[in-house]
């Protein structure tokens, strides 16, 4: 028997009002490690202690990775509509740290609001929105359905779908079809507009334009910044980064690195976990090794027998990619998905990353055919990898200039998207 939409709708209701107290136990959790999962959770329910502004352009990026790709877009807004009142909405208190660290008190940020209609409504209510965009994907039926009874306009940018994604959503069309009809969706790529399609978005509500993660700032200072940096802090240690890794990644590093160190008396590798939380758990997994580790923090000075500097702040990895001789990006020797690889090309260092993509599935597949980055598959790929780059500076260098060529041939998508939200920033205007 086919269950109608409103029926499905419901029954999501339901079953998300009865996973609240798991939600809510699960922050708890959290925040033994780190205490912001505690703070201002009454945003999450719609509840909020300061007066808002009204009539406010409103993005929604669920953590840092989606925040500093909406960082270029927010930026430009500001410039070419000074008066705009803009609110972020971000899912993490990573994402919020950044937003805080960015963007300061020139916009409102608060929680996004879990997806129950007591909640969605204290937000519609306490903001009024006048049009939302949401980064990448985050589909939430009561958020959505509530910008379409308000009559907001409501956009998806940098819109990705996966493969996987598409088949579960696949699954419920009842529920997905209806929330999509009244959203306009500026996708990645082709097959992300296809993907899209196939779940039930509205074909002639859809524009594909490219990935906003190739708009990033690497200015001249950036880069002389980071060559003060390594000068200062690593000298004339050979720099192997780690960025954005996940629990059983160091261990796997860690092993690599005790087996090159033999080779490369002058390694050094740089960690940067990919949440605040775990910068404890890190170090002391140094520690068990019987490694020599400094953490950022401390401000302690390098040794000749340090074996690892651990970065356990928050913003300042690109800065330190601009220290780096080689970067590998995390997420991608255990199943997360990956992380974004661009930054760290944009720098002009060569980068690595592993076997497990599928978040990032067409620029790694774009950055491989174009020779512009390594795909390290296991230890011994990785173990190669290292030692090649290590010694053949000319490989190095021929490496890091494609990669930067990469990157600076994809660039403007940001330009393109706002081109695209431009009409609606003034209300007498339409999406297109």
């Amino acid at each position: 028997m086919r269950i109608s939409s409103l029926s499905l709708h419901t029954l999501y209701t339901v079953l998300f009002y009865g996973l609240i107290p798991f939600i809510v136990a699960r922050l708890l959790w959290r925040s033994i490690k780190a205490p912001a999962y505690r703070q201002r959770w009454q945003e999450r329910f719609g509840y909020y202690q300061s007066a808002a502004q009204h009539d406010v352009i409103w993005f929604h990026a669920v953590s840092v990775g989606e925040t500093e790709t909406l960082f270029p877009l927010i930026k430009i807004i500001q410039q070419k509509h000074p008066g705009a009142r803009l609110l972020i909405t971000t899912t993490t208190p990573t994402g919020s740290a950044r937003v805080s660290a960015v963007l300061k008190n020139t916009v409102q940020h608060v929680y996004l609001p879990y997806d129950i209609p007591g909640a969605v409504n204290r937000f519609m209510r306490h903001f009024k929105p006048r049009i939302a965009v949401i980064m990448e994907t985050e589909i939430w039926p009561n958020l959505f359905n509530a910008c379409a009874k308000q009559a907001i306009p409501l956009t998806l940018i940098n819109a990705r779908l996966s493969e996987r994604s598409t088949r579960g959503y696949q699954k419920i069309p009842t529920l997905i079809k209806p929330v999509l009809a009244h959203v306009h969706i500026v996708s990645q790529s082709q097959q992300d507009t296809e993907r899209f399609v196939a779940i039930g978005a509205n074909r002639q509500q859809l524009k594909t334009v490219g990935n906003m993660k190739f708009d990033i700032d690497t200015s001249p200072d950036l880069l002389a910044h980071g060559a003060v940096m390594k000068a200062a802090l690593f000298n004339t240690r050979f720099v192997w980064l780690i960025a954005s890794t996940h629990h059983g990644e160091e261990a796997i590093f860690l092993s690599i690195y005790q087996e090159i160190k033999q080779h490369i008396p002058e390694l050094l590798l740089v960690i940067v976990p990919r949440h605040p939380e775990r910068f404890a758990d890190v170090k002391k997994l140094c520690e068990q090794q019987q490694l020599k580790v400094i953490t950022r923090t401390s401000k302690d000075n390098l040794h000749a027998n340090t074996d690892v500097y651990l970065l356990d702040v928050m913003g300042e990895l690109k800065h330190f990619y601009a220290t780096a001789d080689v970067a590998f990006v995390g997420g991608s020797m255990v199943n997360i998905g990956g992380h974004n690889i661009l930054e760290a090309a944009a720098v002009g260092i060569p980068v690595l990353f592993g076997p497990f993509m599928a978040n990032f599935k067409a620029i790694a597949d774009n950055v491989l055919r174009a020779e512009a980055a390594i795909q390290c598959h296991n230890k011994p790929a990785l173990i190669a990898a290292i030692t090649h780059l290590y010694q053949d500076t000319v490989y190095r260098e021929t490496l890091a200039k494609k990669g930067q060529a990469f990157v600076a041939n994809n660039t403007g998508i940001v330009t393109k998207v706002y081109d695209i939200l431009a009409t609606q920033l003034t209300p007498e205007c339409s999406f297109y």
